[in-house]
């Protein structure tokens, strides 16, 4: 175990996948098989090494398959509860303003797609001692495996803009984040709303404090990331 935070994880599953094609027509994006496992096996995994002891599930997307592999998490020693959208989806930020009510006073959000092997407990310390209500994992990517995203400059994410093509956004979300719920008073009930829109406003705001990673990411958000991350597989296996 490489931390001990006391903070749970909302992992944001109810996505449709659409990129993977075929893989995700009869199956959640989440329970899409890498290196012998359900994705979502993998990021449980990393989370109780991290020593995260609960996590919880925002599923719609094929989310009663999602229900029915976790159950309430007992095999990994975790303490797993969801919070649904069983209407039309509400977007990665709609989500997390479903599940509201079942949420403590701070949480890491790590999106479903996404593997993060990064030390939990320094990211929660971070945001703790940081000041504002939301910190973002970022990684140092330079437009290395996907567009970067994050202007980051002492501590504090200054812009986040997913769409711009400029040379000082040298940085990229790494798909972590710790929130403070209260932040979530910012987000409308019931109304479609990505988390970037979030993130962008609390960046412009001097609201989001920023956490360099040391390693980089992993998602499985495409085919081509399907094949990155199950290379990271083997070569962890043969203990490269």
């Amino acid at each position: 175990m490489t931390g001990t935070p006391t903070i749970p994880c909302v992992i944001l599953a109810g996505g449709k996948g659409t990129r993977l094609g075929g893989l995700t027509s009869r199956l959640p994006k989440s329970l899409v098989c890498v290196g012998g496992r359900p994705f979502l096996e993998h990021q449980i995994r990393l989370l109780r090494k991290n020593g995260v002891g609960r996590i919880i599930l925002c599923v719609g997307h094929y989310g009663r398959q999602i229900e029915e592999f976790c159950g309430g998490g007992d095999r990994w020693s975790v303490a797993v509860a969801y919070s649904r959208e069983e209407g039309p989806l509400l977007g990665t930020g709609g989500a997390l303003k479903q599940a509201e009510g079942i949420l403590p006073e701070r949480f890491f959000v790590l999106y479903g797609d996404s593997y993060t092997p990064v030390d939990f407990a320094a990211i929660a310390a971070a945001q703790a001692g940081s000041g504002r209500p939301v910190l973002m994992a970022v990684f140092r990517n330079r437009n290395r495996w996907d567009r970067s995203n994050v202007l980051f400059r002492s501590g504090v994410v200054r812009r986040y803009e997913p769409e711009a093509r400029r040379a000082d956004l040298t940085h990229i979300d790494y798909g972590l984040s710790v929130f403070s719920r209260a932040v979530l008073s910012d987000i409308p009930a019931g109304v479609p709303v990505g988390l970037p829109d979030l993130y962008a406003r609390l960046a412009r705001e001097g609201r989001l404090a920023g956490f360099r990673a040391d390693r980089r990411f992993y998602e499985i958000g495409s085919p081509a990331g399907i094949r990155d991350f199950e290379r990271f597989l083997r070569r962890r296996s043969a203990g490269v």
